[in-house]
């Protein structure tokens, strides 16, 4: 079943099904992907903003991101197996 990356609990590995593209061409989308947010990649929330939970701390691979939750709201995932 797929879920959001802002919607994952923190610590729980997922892989990456696929980023969204909410215009064309969004650069957004683009720079994600440009960041490792690609199918099959694992990625996990290892942390949290302490006002509302912005940003998101995630690791991807063996390197870890700052997204807002606008940003990971864009990123589908999976359960890891």
């Amino acid at each position: 079943m797929d879920q959001r990356l802002r919607d994952l609990s923190l610590r729980t590995e997922a892989i990456v099904d696929r980023v969204e593209d909410l215009q064309s061409p969004d650069p957004i989308a683009a720079r994600l992907r440009d960041l490792g947010f690609v199918a099959g990649e694992v990625v996990q929330v290892v942390a949290t903003g302490p006002i509302g939970g912005d940003p998101l701390v995630v690791l991807v691979g063996y390197t870890r991101f700052a997204l807002r939750r606008a940003e990971a709201a864009r990123v589908f995932v999976r359960a890891a197996a």
